[in-house]
């Protein structure tokens, strides 16, 4: 059914957040499939800012909206500019705030023809009406008290400056509309009665200002979530009182958390930002929040965005609710990470190590870091703890021998630390291995100092180190390295899981490595 509805040429769709808060992935989703939909067919995607609620909507929220946008790559065809004022397009201002004169003569139009009417009733009096209808177990509407009033009521309650809204004339039928995703729905608009259009003569409210912007930008598919499932029977009518044609309509399943309640922060649903500033990849979250809904039927998990448009259709949308699994998420990371090309794994890495005050940038500037995402400016950096330089070469093998490790950018300070720092802090009972006892565990680390001070310096490599090393590790136990291995790494690292020692040892260099077995030893006889 739904492929049949997707036979057009060009579509136009649109998402149409609010800057009341920050991007979260309900918002970022949405926006996913409409730039999916757009691009697999052709189309056109376009990006309009609901500031309409002026008291809340902020310019630092729409200018987090579209920044977030852009990191994710969903480039909008239409819409606001990010970097000046303007926009590009020709349906234009795509700002609800800046679209007052274009409402104006469509609310004016549902008032001359008696499609609407102004209902002076106060806030007190509505209040009264819904607990009524509730007490009778019916929903709360309106029961129409100013839907007959005559031109001089009207007239006499305006020059009176009596506080109104605009309510629109509801013809109390059944309105039918095929989901491209549900199917047919059927609602019977009585249930909600004479619904608030408009605070005044040019501010409407959600459904008409939906309404009318999308018929002006000539929105040819309206796809946002379940949640608005109620709006379109109410935005339907309208189209049919303003003579407008409407789009096609697909409404893409629920997000619930893990334990299928509603998504909060609990289940790991935080501001696309938070999860930028944590060290998740676009490419991670684009491609976890393409099965958030969406299921190609194949045995496949790993999609690029451009693979993503090639494959994408709304017949493949689910309708039950998709399941938020950050866990899921962070798998995906973990796998982009792997396949970043050091140099730029390196470069997305830096600001975390500056940001936790390991390493100094030698160049100083305004814009790097604490800005998460931008390029380094800097090929040499100063270690806080001691002083010494280190070339962004040399943190490239650092961060080279932990990519496989690696699951979200944020972790790697704590995974490396003991690099930057002059002395590492860990208990003696780390250097332990299953039984062995503290004179084994220094029989070890001695070995270990007199073997490594033997390895001239040309073939100070991890290749050579390893050879060496599990040839000697052999020999003291047979048939377990460990008990000679295990110090050896805790010993340079301090921690109780990292990169294998040859790897640590060859970037420590031969004098700080044995300088470190050598405060093991020192730690083992205290």
């Amino acid at each position: 059914m739904a492929e049949l509805e997707l036979k057009i040429e060009k579509p136009r769709v649109r998402i149409a957040p609010s800057p009341t808060g920050p991007l979260h992935i309900g918002t970022a989703r949405t926006a996913l499939f409409n730039y999916l939909f757009a691009k697999r067919y052709g189309g056109v995607f376009i990006l309009r800012i609901e500031d309409t609620d002026l008291e809340r909507s902020k310019k630092e929220w729409e200018k987090d909206i579209m920044e977030e946008l852009k990191w994710l790559g969903l480039e909008w065809d239409e819409g606001p500019l990010l970097e000046k004022e303007g926009y590009i397009g020709d349906f234009g201002p795509y700002r609800q705030s800046e679209r007052r004169e274009i409402y104006k003569k469509y609310i004016q139009k549902l008032l001359d023809e008696g499609r609407a009417y102004y209902c002076f009733c106060t806030p007190e009096e509505l209040k009264a009406k819904r607990q009524y209808f509730m007490s009778i177990g019916q929903p709360p509407r309106y029961n129409g008290k100013c839907r007959n009033l005559t031109k001089k009521e009207i007239e006499e309650c305006l020059v009176q400056k009596k506080p109104y809204v605009i309510r629109f004339k509801n013809p109390n039928k059944k309105v039918v509309f095929v989901d491209l995703i549900h199917g047919k729905i059927e609602t019977d608009s009585s249930e909600f009665g004479d619904i608030v259009i408009a605070k005044d003569e040019q501010t409407p409210l959600y459904n008409l200002a939906a309404v009318i912007d999308d018929f002006e930008m000539k929105i040819t598919h309206v796809i946002r979530g379940e949640d608005h499932i109620p709006n379109t029977p109410k935005q339907i009518l309208l189209y049919e009182a303003l003579g407008l044609p409407s789009p096609k309509f697909a409404h893409l399943p629920l997000i619930l958390g893990s334990d299928r309640s509603k998504l909060s922060k609990r289940h790991g649903a935080v501001a696309l930002k938070e999860y930028k500033k944590e060290g998740f990849l676009p490419e991670a979250l684009i491609n976890f929040m393409a099965f958030l809904g969406w299921n190609p039927d194949q045995d496949r998990e790993i999609y690029s965005l451009r693979s993503l448009i090639k494959e994408f259709s709304l017949e493949k949308c689910q309708k039950s609710p998709a399941i938020f699994n950050k866990k899921k998420l962070v798998w995906y990371n973990g796998f982009y990470i792997r396949q970043k090309n050091i140099d730029k794994l390196t470069q997305l890495c830096l600001p975390y190590l500056i940001e936790a005050e390991l390493v100094v940038p030698q160049i100083e500037s305004k814009k790097y870091p604490p800005v998460f995402g931008a390029d380094t400016i800097s090929q040499i950096f100063v270690i806080k703890d001691t002083g010494e330089i280190i070339e962004f070469d040399k943190i490239k093998k650092i961060i080279a021998i932990y990519q496989e490790r690696l699951k979200v950018l944020s972790e790697l300070p704590e995974l490396v630390d003991f690099f930057f720092k002059r002395e590492i802090v860990y208990p003696k009972e780390l250097l332990k291995w299953k039984d062995a006892e503290d004179k084994d565990i220094l029989s070890a680390l001695r070995k270990a100092e007199k073997v490594l001070k033997e390895i001239e310096e040309e073939n100070w490599g991890a290749e050579f180190l390893k050879k060496v090393l599990v040839e000697e590790a052999e020999r003291f136990k047979v048939g377990d390295r460990g008990y000679f291995l295990w110090p050896i790494r805790v010993a340079l690292t301090g921690k109780e899981a990292s990169a294998p020692p040859f790897k640590i040892a060859e970037i420590l260099g031969k004098e700080k490595a044995i300088i470190r077995i050598k405060r093991a030893q020192e730690l083992l006889k205290l």
